[in-house]
């Protein structure tokens, strides 16, 4: 199932740096309509959107989370994760983390194991 235009995305590992695939996600889910929420510990504004340091940070509901950071980060996110309820995650090339995701579908969270800038440019995000 695709996001809606306007949807609210969950970029984690959202970097300042415009040569970075976090910052390009960034920058092209706000091409294609949606509402990026960068998430970085140093809370950088990313492409002129501020950042927040954690996904305990956001304040409205998210129907997708992206994924930009390694297993060994991500393993320590599943609660927050669960607390944050996104309809799905997104885990981007070398983001791919097995035991996170089959913890998150066990509690009903739709995984997909694909890049994001593919998704858009491709219209299947």
């Amino acid at each position: 199932m695709h996001a809606a235009p306007g949807s609210n995305v969950a970029v984690l590992g959202a970097s300042p740096k415009e040569e970075r695939y976090s910052f390009k996600a960034v920058r092209m889910l706000k091409e294609h309509g949606h509402k990026p929420i960068p998430v970085h510990p140093a809370g950088h504004t990313v492409d002129g959107i501020p950042g927040l340091k954690s996904l305990g940070d956001i304040a409205e509901p998210v129907d997708t989370l992206t994924m930009y950071i390694s297993a060994k980060i991500s393993d320590s996110e599943l609660e927050a994760i669960l607390a944050l309820k996104p309809r799905r995650v997104v885990f981007n090339p070398g983001a791919e983390n097995d035991n996170l995701a089959a913890k998150l579908e066990e509690n009903g969270i739709e995984i997909v194991k694909a890049c994001t800038l593919v998704l858009l440019r491709t219209n299947q995000f």
